[in-house]
């Protein structure tokens, strides 16, 4: 049996279309995993994915996955909530001076807090300003994600929140 999977396509074009979530109540705090970790990112992309059916990474080997993650432009922010890994977003600097958010949300137990909100804010500032990170980077003209119909009820309201503009549509029919 198939089922039909909506994907939008999202993007800012300007640092100014961001329109940043309050902070969370709380103790929540973002860092950057500076080292990058294969094990650190598939505990992130199983954590957080698993519920709404990511499966795209899963048969990459431990190599392609360091490989993937430790790319120059590559970065990984992630919220902690006292400690405790909370969720993450990926950033990936493409052509173009385009920065794409290949993977952001939250585990399962710390949604509906607040605290998504807050890290796709902080996450996108990051893509804004990431060639003052990597030399040789182009300064940021766009940054832009997709979703789709499986992912959680809130992610296509939040990113509408924070500023992004839908650029394209396509529905599929998967088995």
């Amino acid at each position: 049996m198939s089922i039909s999977v909506t994907t939008w396509s999202l993007e800012q074009t300007s640092p100014d279309d961001l329109r940043p979530a309050a902070a969370p109540p709380g103790e929540v705090r973002i860092a950057r995993a500076e080292v990058p970790s294969a094990e650190f990112s598939r505990f992130l992309y199983t954590a957080v994915g698993d519920d709404v059916s990511w499966r795209d990474r899963l048969s990459l080997t431990r190599e392609q996955w360091q490989e993937t993650i430790a790319a120059p432009g590559v970065e990984t922010w992630v919220a902690y909530e006292r400690g405790t890994p909370a969720g993450y977003i990926e950033l990936a600097a493409q052509d173009g001076a385009t920065v794409e958010i290949v993977y952001f949300g939250l585990i399962p137990a710390f949604r509906g807090r607040r605290i998504g909100g807050h890290l796709l804010s902080y996450g996108v500032a990051r893509a804004w300003d990431l060639a003052e990170r990597w030399p040789g980077t182009e300064p940021t003209k766009r940054v832009w994600l997709h979703t789709c119909s499986k992912d959680g009820p809130h992610a296509m309201d939040n990113y509408l929140r924070r500023g992004f503009r839908l650029f394209d549509t396509k529905i599929e029919e998967e088995s």
